[in-house]
């Protein structure tokens, strides 16, 4: 049921929207590949064995790895292609 100008299904399309944008961006982050480190990159701090195994090509230590995810913005879930608010600002 879509209300005003919008066309039957639309908050669907909506919605499988935002979700194939954002699977796209999850499969667009880059895996790590190769042969794993034994020491950080960033720290020289040795990487546990189970962390190297569980994560092929791993090159970070937990800790720093951390550090790096805290610092990734988190973008908005919110899918505005066919509101009129995005045309409003």
């Amino acid at each position: 049921m879509a209300g005003g100008w919008a066309r039957d299904g639309a908050v669907q399309e909506q919605i499988d929207a935002s979700i194939a944008d954002e699977l796209a961006r999850m499969k667009a982050r880059k895996v790590p590949q190769g042969d794993s480190l034994t020491h950080c990159a960033e720290c020289d701090e040795p990487i546990p064995e189970k962390r190297r195994i569980a994560l092929p090509g791993v090159k970070l230590c937990i800790d720093c790895q951390q550090e790096r995810d805290s610092a990734y913005q988190v973008r908005g879930g919110i899918n505005r292609r066919g509101s009129k608010d995005s045309q409003l600002k």
